[in-house]
């Protein structure tokens, strides 16, 4: 990151969900790096007390299921990182509805109601950055992740129409599609999938995880921390409706 790039947010407010850990807080401290006045909103109240030791960043403690208990009003931020996110994998007709009600709610509809209490501050302000943390799964899908495929498509769709919504106002809206990335999300998905394929974890991971990339390794937080302070930059004023795939070559096939 260039001098000129990480001085870009200075003066903004950026407000991060997810942020206690994995790709929410390296966001967090990365944006905070840069100079912006970070919110950091996580339901894990130890893990944020962390992070505001390390960054200085602002913290609330939330359930982002339900985000009206906390956030009934206009949010007056400039930077919004929806990064929240939990995953069960099932097969579809094994599928707990609670837990498809929750990752719905999580995942989707959460992010329209903070987009949506956002805008208003960027639009007065003529500039705004909305980044939703999607996934290689918002792309493609995977078996035994019907509602994380599901939600992560709706993430791509409901990001592109508030590009063509929100252009003409100085605010853009992009997404972020990882693959596998080092996160205790992703450690918990590799005990899931070698309980469904009765393999061992090390077997997932290999046979798996990383089959489909070209690149054999996991992604670490801060690769994706890097883009977001890009599209938050100043050179990224003409990319809206975007998504960036940061996937080891998982969707070039």
């Amino acid at each position: 990151m260039s001098g000129s790039e990480s001085s870009a947010n200075i003066g903004k407010t950026a407000f991060v969900t997810g942020a206690g850990s994995g790709i929410g807080r390296a966001c967090a401290l990365a944006l905070a790096a840069s100079g912006a006045r970070v919110i950091a909103v996580d339901q894990d109240e130890n893990s944020l007390i962390g992070l505001q030791a390390e960054c200085g960043a602002e913290i609330i403690v939330a359930d982002l299921a339900a985000p009206e208990r906390y956030f009934p009003d206009e949010l007056r931020i400039d930077i919004l990182v929806n990064n929240a996110g939990i995953q069960h994998v099932s097969p579809i007709e094994e599928f707990p509805m609670d837990k498809v009600d929750l990752m719905l709610a999580l995942m989707l509809r959460t992010p329209f109601y903070l987009i949506q209490k956002s805008l208003p501050h960027m639009y007065r302000n003529k500039w705004g950055r909305i980044i939703g943390i999607s996934s290689v799964h918002g792309h493609v899908a995977s078996p035994f992740k019907s509602v994380y495929v599901a939600v992560k498509h709706g993430m791509e769709g409901l990001h592109k129409t508030v590009s063509l919504e929100a252009g003409a106002h100085g605010v853009t809206a992009n997404t972020i599609a990882p693959a596998f990335v080092r996160t205790n999300l992703m450690e918990k998905q590799i005990a899931s999938q070698a309980a469904l394929n009765h393999i061992s974890e090390e077997r997932v991971l290999e046979e798996i995880m990383l089959a489909p990339a070209a690149i054999k390794r996991l992604i670490e937080p801060d690769e994706i921390a890097a883009m977001v302070l890009y599209l938050c930059g100043p050179h990224s004023n003409s990319i809206t409706g975007s998504s960036f795939s940061i996937d080891n070559g998982w969707t070039a096939r």
